[in-house]
């Protein structure tokens, strides 16, 4: 009789799925022995300013989940709904406002969750909701310099304040988030909401915890807008690491080195003598070709290591924030926050239902975006 095999850790399993993270890491090893550079080069395509202020965002950000605060705040405003439309537009906007605060794979961390426990107790059909849900923080998280890794990268290699990088993305993200409104109106059955439970959500909120949370966070926001990302985010770190150490251990650790090894595999492997040639052979400082370029390496790649891929070449980093926001929607590969909604949505052949919704999306939403971006921006 054979032994059973020993059971896997919860480690192992997560850096099983952690495709992504395996992938860049291999890439960014392999040319680091192929093709080896200088510290200071590797230092640069580090964007350690870049990935301090994501390390600061997903603590704060932590705090903010574990005080039930957005929770409580959603099943309040669902418990007044008493449509499915009315219900699924409120979800939709809770998304894609979240998304522009706390970051586009948080806000769907906090609102799927609800929304399938919603969809539990009543006629709420979960798996459109979630790639709706999917859709808005795309379009949500376009508006925020911290809304996605890929504008906090911009904003941090462009160096430009937040308010002109909000009012800049403003035209192309409400031309997003009409036409995700417009769908939900649209896809979403008529009729009300029958709910078999009284109270949607119980969750209680930890007052000092979300207080303090929300306090880092906009401290973490200013520290960046300053300059001064590596230093706020250790402090953030030292703080929770005295007051909150159980929301400091709940951060997604993972998240944040795959990050690290796509900016060093994408950052050397965008210098290499052939793809450097290709690359300026685009002209990309045409901003049509800029554009067209990071909604095709969205696409192919995602939009996050798209970003890094262009980000040298591009001389207008908003018209790449554009493109590469836009480039979020089509493919579930187009952005990470796809794959995040769908996984955590756990739903028969979402995949297939999300393309099928997604890519006609994509087609309208592009050249929408591109004229509300060109001519109102």
């Amino acid at each position: 009789m054979s032994e059973a095999a020993p059971p896997r850790s919860g480690w192992q399993e997560r850096l099983k799925s952690e495709w992504l993270l395996l992938l860049f890491a291999m890439l960014a090893i392999a040319l680091a022995l192929l093709d080896p550079q200088p510290a200071t080069s590797y230092r640069r395509w580090l964007q350690l300013p870049t990935l301090a202020g994501l390390l600061g965002l997903l603590v704060a950000i932590q705090g903010i989940r574990d005080s039930g605060l957005v929770q409580h705040a959603a099943g309040v405003l669902v418990a007044r709904t008493h449509t499915l439309r009315g219900l699924g537009l409120l979800l939709v906007t809770c998304t894609a406002l979240l998304a522009m605060v706390l970051t586009n794979d948080v806000s769907l961390f906090l609102i799927v969750p609800l929304t399938l426990g919603i969809g539990g107790i009543s006629n709420l059909p979960v798996a459109r909701m979630a790639v709706l849900e999917a859709l808005a923080v795309n379009a949500g998280s376009t508006l925020s310099p911290i809304g996605n890794p890929q504008n906090l990268l911009l904003w941090q290699h462009a160096q430009l304040p937040f308010a002109r990088f909000v009012l800049a993305m403003l035209p192309a993200a409400a031309v997003m988030f009409a036409l995700v409104a417009a769908l939900t109106l649209a896809w979403l059955p008529k009729g009300p909401v029958s709910l078999r439970a009284a109270q949607v959500d119980g969750h209680r909120v930890a007052t000092p915890l979300a207080t303090g949370s929300i306090i880092a966070l906009a401290a973490m926001v200013l520290a960046m807008e300053y300059g001064h990302a590596v230093p706020g985010a250790l402090l953030l770190v030292l703080a929770f690491a005295l007051l909150a150490r159980r929301s400091l251990a709940r951060i997604d650790w993972l998240l944040l080195a795959t990050f690290a090894a796509i900016f060093l595999g994408l950052g050397h492997f965008a210098e290499l003598p052939p793809i450097r040639h290709g690359l300026d052979r685009l002209a990309l400082d045409r901003p049509l070709t800029l554009y067209a370029s990071g909604i095709v390496a969205s696409q192919l790649i995602s939009n996050v290591p798209a970003t890094v891929l262009l980000l040298d070449r591009a001389h207008d980093a908003i018209a790449l924030a554009v493109a590469v926001n836009v480039g979020g929607f089509g493919l579930a590969t187009g952005s990470l926050a796809n794959l995040i909604a769908l996984r955590l949505a756990k739903q028969p052949q979402g995949l297939r239902l999300f393309h099928r919704v997604s890519l006609p999306f994509l087609l309208v939403c592009a050249p929408l975006a591109y004229l509300a971006w060109r001519w109102l921006g």
